[in-house]
């Protein structure tokens, strides 16, 4: 809606477009954007693998308790190494760095997406009268299963323009999550909870909450290089503010 303001700037919005052509093609421009993204990123670290200690073994007569507590114990002692363990044997945090194994899961990102036909029915709009947001729903489910399960597919006969394969596969559509000009994403769509919470007359669904659970497809794919790119370089305008460690106390 407008503002009166002429000088006020456009505010993009997110968007989930597939990757690809195919038919039909799957775009969804967020209505309103997401209030809030929490992204997370798992880290675990362990030690080098280890060759674990054999289980204690009992004497041909069998042994006395006391013998076998001893052996589990000396089992016990050439066992694995924790990583708490190691860490407590070194004192050079570098050294600790270079030793240790981390492995580092792939980003996932989750959000919520407010569909409302309110201000289409005001304005008269007539698949927004017919329908509300069942369309924008439906795409958005069209995203979680393959193209060779649509119906609709069956009826189109694959096509190809232009070096681009417009065919049914029986994999789930690339999705591209589009959150601005610096962030294009190829993601996985784990899981959608859609919530209807308010129907048309005709029970089509006018107000809705789809709850979105993502995981970036992290690698030399061209969409995940250039938001890599554009992280590392809002990363080094970040040393704009490096005067700020003259706030911070560092042991000498």
């Amino acid at each position: 809606m407008p503002s009166g303001f002429r000088n006020n700037p456009k505010i993009l919005r997110g968007a989930f477009v597939e990757y690809g052509l195919s038919l039909p093609p799957l775009i969804v421009v967020f209505q309103f954007n997401p209030v809030q993204l929490t992204r997370n990123r798992s880290l675990s670290f362990s030690v080098p693998n280890q060759t674990p200690a054999a289980p204690p073994s009992e004497s041909a007569e069998g042994g006395t308790q006391n013998d076998l507590m001893r052996a589990l114990q000396r089992g016990m002692s050439t066992g694995q190494t924790s990583l708490r363990q190691r860490h407590q044997e070194k004192d050079d945090l570098l050294e600790i760095r270079d030793y240790q194994q981390v492995t580092v899961q792939e980003e996932s990102i989750s959000f919520d997406i407010r569909l409302d036909a309110t201000d289409k029915l005001d304005e008269g709009d007539p698949i927004a009268g017919q329908f509300g947001i069942a369309p924008q729903l439906a795409t958005l489910e069209a995203m979680v299963y393959p193209k060779s399960e649509s119906i609709l597919g069956e009826l189109l006969p694959n096509l190809t323009a232009s070096g681009f394969s417009f065919t049914r596969s029986d994999k789930p559509p690339m999705i591209l999550f589009i959150w601005g000009r610096k962030r294009v994403l190829p993601v996985n769509i784990n899981s959608m909870n859609i919530t209807e919470t308010e129907f048309s007359t005709d029970l089509n669904p006018i107000r809705a909450t789809v709850s979105v659970s993502l995981t970036v497809i992290e690698g030399p794919n061209a969409p995940y290089t250039y938001s890599k790119a554009m992280k590392e370089a809002m990363s080094v305008l970040n040393l704009a503010n490096i005067t700020d460690v003259a706030n911070v106390a560092i042991p000498g």
